[in-house]
């Protein structure tokens, strides 16, 4: 008896991908904050206790979303879990600088709100794969 193969849908591949590219993004962050957080944070004038403790998370964060972009057909219900945090990511880092949580220099108020673009857009994109997988 033979198993049947599983029907990999553009959309499921354009979603893999995406979550592919966050997962390489957001390890790559993770790393460079982990090993260079005294550096960036001097050029970000941000702490660089803090830095340390975001790039464990991100380079842990950035391993799950890769496992996820792994599998052939990526579960709705953790893709959700993926969009759902990045959209808490993108308005964390946006709370921070207009709530004054962090005090950036000049390179840190462009950096901020850049990264929390770029993981807003990857809630998007994310998001637009998910429904265009569903709907087949």
């Amino acid at each position: 008896m033979s198993t049947p193969a599983i029907k990999v849908s553009s959309s499921s591949t354009f979603l893999r991908r995406v979550l592919a590219l966050d997962a390489a993004v957001t390890a790559g962050n993770g790393l460079i904050y982990l090993v260079a957080a005294g550096p960036v944070g001097r050029l970000l004038d941000v702490q660089s206790d803090l830095l340390t403790g975001l790039g464990i998370f991100l380079l842990a964060y950035g391993a799950a979303v890769g496992f996820l972009a792994a599998r052939q057909v990526p579960p709705s219900g953790w893709v959700r879990v993926v969009v759902g945090a990045n959209i808490a990511w993108a308005a964390a880092s946006l709370c921070a600088m207009l709530f004054d949580w962090l005090d950036p220099n000049t390179a840190g108020k462009v950096w901020i709100p850049l990264q929390a673009a770029v993981v807003a857009g990857f809630a998007a994109l994310q998001a637009a794969g998910l429904n265009r997988r569903q709907r087949g």
